[in-house]
């Protein structure tokens, strides 16, 4: 199959190969929730807060590649129209997370102590965050928020492949046109989601900082998982041509700019909460920064920013497909950490017990958010074949 350009064979994932990962996911699927249900039997707490991280990473890698795809429109980006697809792609755990948030919305008062009206009686704290912190308005403002996400995502993918069929679509001017929009909606949505889902655990604490922390988490881990995914792609013999070392060459710089600034808002909100020295803003980082905890944080400032930072500063590491896949990997094992650390702190206040059900809910979760993504790989194009760009992002060389 040729593209409408006839200049380069149209990559489509083979039949066989998509069943293949699809059985695979579904295999660790099945198993993912079948333990996760057995700990839910014997300790539903725990499993529900483990279950909390795992939906939290997946719905961050789906917004990040949102963020991602908006910005491609936003600039009118040539270099990276023909990797762009794979990214519409990975938007799809959007959709995911909103069918993965239903048994977090089942399970609110295992974690929100805001949620339990006796709670609120006695605090004069949450008194008079009742208006807000409330669980109607909690769902309402949740779901809301996903359905945006996914309505987005769907809208940029669906025109990206109309495109695809045939010319007469200003699919350029009409995506950049909503990204504009929805670039502001997913800053601010992402801003509440983050107050709501992981700042509220703690609802005496709050940060004006988090929304951002948040965010930008995100943009760096759907950064590393857009690389490990067209890696993986490349291994399996497609988008070899089509993405090149020029393109891993530029996801490498916006990865390692997302580093920086992802530890630039970390050390801000730190700082901003340190010398302010504040009783009601101190309490969050102190226990994050005491026993168990406290080699927990340093993992995260060495292997979140200097680790990475340093592995890809040079020119060659990023244009070495086997280290930025490595840096890419563990980028993502980061991005987890992070997540649990900014979690589980609620029930273990000490430090960190690792348990099976950890992993069985990550298994589940993503597994399942997987598999809704990889349907999207079924009988598609691989790049955008329709848009006029696409002949220049093959040709494009770095300077």
């Amino acid at each position: 199959m040729r593209s409408a350009s006839s200049l380069v064979e149209v990559p489509t994932l083979s039949e066989a190969a998509w069943r293949r990962g699809r059985d695979a996911m579904l295999c660790a699927a099945t198993a993912g929730w079948a333990l996760a249900l057995l700990g839910f039997a014997g300790d539903p707490r725990r499993v529900v807060f483990s279950y909390l991280v795992a939906f939290l990473f997946v719905a961050s890698l789906g917004l990040g590649a949102l963020f991602f795809v908006m910005v491609q429109h936003l600039s009118g980006a040539v270099w990276s129209v023909s990797l762009r697809r794979v990214a519409e792609n990975l938007t799809g755990a959007l959709p995911a997370a909103a069918l993965l948030f239903v048994p977090v919305a089942l399970n609110l008062h295992q974690l929100y102590e805001w949620s339990h009206p006796e709670v609120v009686a006695t605090d004069p704290v949450l008194q008079g965050k009742r208006a807000y912190l409330n669980v109607p308005f909690f769902l309402v403002r949740a779901f809301t928020i996903l359905l945006l996400w996914a309505v987005l995502s769907r809208l940029l993918r669906s025109w990206s492949l109309a495109q695809d069929r045939g010319p007469g679509f200003a699919q350029p001017r009409s995506a950049a046109r909503l990204s504009a929009a929805g670039m502001v909606l997913t800053v601010l949505t992402a801003t509440v989601a983050a107050f709501d889902w992981i700042m509220s655990l703690e609802p005496h604490w709050y940060s004006t900082v988090f929304g951002v922390y948040f965010y930008a988490g995100a943009a760096v881990a759907s950064l590393a998982a857009l690389v490990t995914i067209l890696l993986a792609l490349r291994r399996g013999g497609l988008l070899v041509t089509e993405v090149g070392v020029e393109h891993f060459h530029d996801l490498g710089k916006w990865l390692f700019g997302l580093i920086v600034f992802w530890a630039y808002i970390a050390f801000s909100q730190y700082m901003l909460i340190w010398y302010a020295n504040l009783p009601e803003e101190t309490a969050w980082f102190r226990t994050r920064a005491q026993g168990g905890w406290l080699p927990w944080a340093a993992l995260l400032a060495l292997g979140h920013f200097v680790a990475p930072f340093f592995a890809l500063i040079s020119r060659a590491a990023k244009r070495n497909l086997r280290w930025l896949g490595l840096v890419s990997a563990w980028v993502l094992a980061m991005h987890y950490l992070d997540l649990y650390w900014q979690v589980m702190p609620v029930i273990h206040r000490t430090g960190p017990q690792w348990h099976w059900v950890d992993a069985a809910a990550l298994a589940a979760v993503v597994s399942t958010a997987g598999l809704l993504v990889w349907r999207y790989f079924r009988h598609q194009a691989l790049i955008p074949v329709g848009d006029p760009r696409l002949p220049r992002s093959l040709e494009f060389h770095n300077v």
